[in-house]
């Protein structure tokens, strides 16, 4: 079952932009990636977003197989598709782990997030985000300060799940 990217890691990054991915994360990596088997390497489609974007955004294979066929089920030439073909999968690259359960990342993307030193690994449940850092923490607080604005300090988060229906 997909889904499974939870917690918060951090790690070295070397000169080669090789670092370690969470020994959680390569399970559920293995497990959502339909050509792996026991002695291959899982796959993982790294997006790296618009100019904007100041994370890299990883998927399974079989997330990122399902996600472009979702894509793919848009409307031809409509902006929608466009923008997502461009921003995601045009702004993809798919790559594997390494035998020593390390990612290595081309120095483009470690250059478009400035990675450099450690990456900060953070669940997302179907994903996980690579940041650097400083960029996560200053990001995530202004995002969060921002958004929880005039709410009481006993504002229960979970509350949010009644507004889905659920």
């Amino acid at each position: 079952m997909a889904g499974m990217f939870i917690g918060e890691y951090t790690f070295k990054v070397d000169g080669k932009g090789r670092m370690s991915i969470p020994a959680d994360y390569r399970r559920e990596l293995e497990q959502n990636d339909p050509d792996w088997t026991e002695g291959l390497r899982p796959k993982i489609a790294v997006v790296y977003g618009g100019p904007k974007q100041s994370y890299l955004e990883c998927h399974t294979a079989g997330d990122f197989k399902a996600l472009a066929a979702e894509i793919a089920a848009m409307e031809r030439g409509s902006m929608e598709r466009r923008i997502l073909e461009r921003m995601v999968l045009g702004a993809a690259v798919m790559t594997e782990i390494d035998p020593d359960g390390r990612l290595v990342l081309p120095q483009r993307l470690r250059e478009k997030i400035a990675l450099d030193g450690e990456a900060k690994f953070i669940g997302g449940g179907q994903t996980f985000q690579i940041w650097k850092p400083e960029t996560f923490e200053a990001e995530d607080q202004a995002r969060i300060d921002s958004w929880l604005g005039d709410r009481d300090d006993d504002f229960d988060i979970y509350s949010l799940l009644a507004k889905k229906g659920g």
